[in-house]
């Protein structure tokens, strides 16, 4: 190689350190324009790639620039060495040995792990030439850093932002935890569809006038139709939604009557298979409310489905009414809350249905949808399948698919009121304006965001991480609100 660099670049390394050129560099700018550059730390799981390296080199060109053009730019490494990427990568090492070891000495496993990656990686960047702080960098799992993060989650605590309740979050199945949605990346996936008939057990003559002037009462059972990607979850399913807006039509076929969207019916004639269907009344979908179906293969004694009315229902695809579970959807959730419905979830960490029929009991979600399809056929409740290839959310670390699950959760408030005025989203959007973003459509992408983020999901069923330090009493099951234990706690850390 030209210039000889595999050895000549090792000694430039070494003369660099010798005369301490960061230091004097940091001397010699004292007292200058300061320029910051804050590097969001890589995680200290291996050794760096390519996008490592390219990512360093970037960001020591304009650090360099900058103290040559007459700036105190300094350069502090650091890492991130908690969460999943390092707890996964010791869970490979350890095996079926982690589930015998205690938590203490898992994180103990860990913390060597990601100490072992800080030194190698901090030497490769060096390597590279990085110049920087190198033998004082900023590590997320030091007392110091740990205590600070801790104080400040007391203090969102101690202002009322953080509560632990129950509601449907992204779950990994493979790594057994709840997500943030920022931590969900969305990936082609393939599901199986299914368009499902549920039969109404209300009488028709007592909902609404349209369908007591059709006098289908005792001629012919009347059914909606409701259309999903996730079969897994119609054990879950509590009721079925329809928009109290949007125009509805009862369609009537030889043997039977289907209540359906009437935007959408030509669509869910043709996937039924209805060449006969004919239109014998039209109503809004409001006046379904509080009536009652049987679920498609759950007895009437075990589980009453209810007919409610939500604004989310979409006339795009579909058949214009969504069956609803509160226990996997944020919107299934919000409505159940409206309606009193029940919110309990039968599907474990590892994403297997309990307390089920014994044709999907004891199975994995995904590996439920076909014999809960074939369910369906035999009870005759299965009008058309097929396959649906679409955008699905996925883990970001593990990359596999994720679902919506009810759990207990520790969360932060985004709509709490802070002092001096506004709410943690507010005040957030309004942080973003005071930025200067290149490119300019950042600011617009980062606000599009925060606008529509739900509540913080920070509790992670894992054990390497900061933890959350709150004591709950044993008799009121309410959280304890204390600023000098909180302090003592901190102290404890630091």
């Amino acid at each position: 190689m030209k210039a000889n660099l595999p050895q000549n670049e090792p000694k430039i390394l070494e003369k660099w350190a010798g005369m301490g050129l960061y230091e004097r560099v940091r001397e010699a700018r004292k007292g200058a324009p300061a320029y910051v550059l804050h590097d969001g730390p890589p995680y200290a799981n291996g050794p760096i790639h390519l996008g490592h390296a390219l990512n360093k080199c970037l960001k020591d060109f304009v650090v360099k620039s900058k103290n040559m053009a007459g700036f105190d730019a300094p350069y502090i490494p650091g890492w991130d060495c908690h969460g999943l990427p390092i707890e996964i990568k010791v869970d490979q090492q350890l095996g079926g040995k982690k589930l015998q070891m205690k938590p203490i000495d898992v994180r103990l496993a860990c913390r060597k792990y990601a100490q072992k990656y800080l030194d190698l990686q901090r030497e490769q960047f060096k390597r590279i030439g990085v110049l920087g702080r190198f033998d004082r960098p900023y590590s997320t799992m030091t007392p110091e850093y740990e205590s600070v993060v801790l104080a400040t989650f007391y203090k969102f605590f101690e202002d009322g932002f953080v509560y632990k309740g129950l509601r449907p979050v992204y779950w990994c199945m493979h790594d057994r935890t709840a997500l943030a949605e920022a931590e969900v990346e969305y990936e082609t996936h393939t599901s199986p569809t299914v368009w499902v008939r549920y039969r109404l057990q209300s009488d028709p003559r007592n909902i609404g006038p349209a369908l007591a002037e059709a006098r289908i009462h005792g001629e012919k059972p009347v059914y909606t139709i409701i259309w999903t990607t996730t079969p897994w979850t119609l054990p879950a399913s509590m009721a079925v939604a329809f928009h109290p807006s949007e125009e509805y039509v009862a369609l009537e076929v030889s043997d039977a009557v289907y209540i359906v969207a009437e935007k959408l019916a030509k669509d869910v004639a043709e996937k039924a298979g209805f060449s006969d269907a004919k239109t014998i009344a039209r109503f809004p979908g409001r006046v379904m409310e509080h009536s009652y179906f049987y679920h498609p293969f759950l007895p009437w004694e075990q589980r009453k489905i209810l007919a409610v009315i939500a604004d989310y229902v979409t006339m795009d695809t579909g058949t214009g009414v969504v069956h609803t579970a509160p226990s996997h959807g944020a919107e299934d959730f919000a409505t159940g809350q409206r309606y009193k419905l029940d919110v309990a979830c039968d599907v474990d960490a590892a994403g297997k249905i309990h307390n089920g029929l014994p044709e999907y009991d004891g199975l994995q979600v995904f590996k439920a949808n076909q014999p809960i399809i074939e369910l369906l056929k035999s009870r005759g409740s299965l009008l058309h399948e097929e396959k649906v290839e679409h955008s699905y959310p996925h883990c970001w670390r593990c990359h596999n698919p994720v679902i919506f699950r009810a759990t207990e959760q520790w969360f932060i408030s985004m709509e709490t009121p802070m002092p001096g005025g506004g709410t943690f989203r507010t005040r957030a959007l309004d942080e973003i304006k005071k930025v200067k973003w290149d490119p300019a459509w950042g600011e617009e992408r980062i606000s599009n965001m925060v606008a529509t983020r739900p509540d913080w999901t920070i509790s992670r069923q894992r054990v390497w991480g900061v933890p959350i330090a709150i004591f709950v009493c044993t008799a009121c099951n309410k959280a304890l609100k204390d600023p000098q234990v909180n302090k003592r706690v901190v102290g404890l850390f630091a």
